[in-house]
């Protein structure tokens, strides 16, 4: 069994997020266990509520670190597309398809977890999770030249509502029960569609 000694706290948090992190992807939000994870990386569950105030912080943690590699995974996939407006526009459509699919487990436990509104997310948590956002922020206002206003971020939050529920019921299996085909493909034409009203 480790001793918080053993590491220094910056360590330790990352040290518990990976393991959690490994967890959440093998085993999914229903069955993830805050001591196995702790266990995995050699200290007790009582140290997980030491560094992260408790369970819900600890999956807080978890779920911003999906964030992160969510986010590296869309600009990969920008840094390949044209500069052309609709061809990053779908890039970004398809890549958080792929991001959801490859990342089924990890991807879903970001909505299974019910955040307790009385906590407050921690600064860097909420960088993580706003820096997603951002980055189709920034593509939309490439593409419409909206700039830094409440229209553009307006948009860009239903955008992502359009997209999310597509991905979300082809994840569960809800998309193939209604007969319907190429999710990905109707939420990138939903989104260009919306895009060209408000061109």
């Amino acid at each position: 069994m480790g001793r918080r000694s053993d590491h220094t706290a910056s360590e330790l948090r990352a040290l518990l997020i990976n393991r959690g992190h490994e967890l959440m992807a093998e085993k999914g939000f229903a069955k993830f266990s805050g001591r196995e994870a702790a266990r995995r990386a050699g200290y007790s569950v009582g140290t997980i509520y030491n560094v992260f105030g408790g369970l819900d912080g600890y999956l807080i943690a978890i779920n911003s670190q999906t964030f992160r590699l969510w986010s590296a995974w869309l600009e990969a996939a920008l840094a390949k597309a044209t500069n052309d407006p609709a061809s990053r526009i779908e890039a970004l459509v398809r890549a958080y398809f792929e991001f959801a699919e490859t990342n089924r487990n990890t991807w879903m436990a970001i909505y299974d977890h019910r955040i307790d509104r009385s906590i407050e997310i921690p600064p860097e948590d909420t960088l993580a999770r706003e820096a997603l956002t951002g980055i189709v922020d920034r593509e939309v206002s490439l593409t419409l030249g909206f700039g830094d206003s409440g229209e553009g971020r307006r948009l860009v939050r239903s955008l992502i509502a359009t997209v999310h529920g597509h991905c979300s019921l082809w994840l569960t299996g809800s998309y193939a029960l209604m007969q319907e085909e190429d999710p990905a493909d109707q939420a990138l034409a939903r989104v260009l569609e919306i895009l060209a009203s408000h061109a």
